[in-house]
């Protein structure tokens, strides 16, 4: 099972330490990673390999929910087909 999870906010030293930390503590492995910074503004996209991974979806998709929270950010988890589908032209 893969997923994308997408971050955006204000740009601040440790974004990806910390989202990767939770993915790691979780066994869930980070296939791909794109990220810039436009103006003050970071973005991030992952593409993630869950099927190892020792918490639910749901429980992951908290768990970044309630870290992008605590840093002032938006972060969210999809699985990959429904992100794909979901930009499909």
């Amino acid at each position: 099972m893969r997923a994308v999870i997408t971050v955006v906010g204000h740009d601040k030293i440790g974004i990806i330490a910390d989202v990767s930390h939770v993915l790691a503590a979780h066994k869930v492995n980070i296939l791909d990673i794109s990220q810039t910074i436009m103006q003050d503004f970071f973005t991030m996209i992952m593409l993630v390999e869950t099927k190892e991974a020792t918490a639910s979806f749901k429980e992951l998709s908290g768990m970044l929910d309630a870290l992008g929270k605590e840093r002032g950010l938006s972060i969210h988890i999809q699985h990959e087909d429904l992100f794909q589908s979901m930009h499909r032209i």
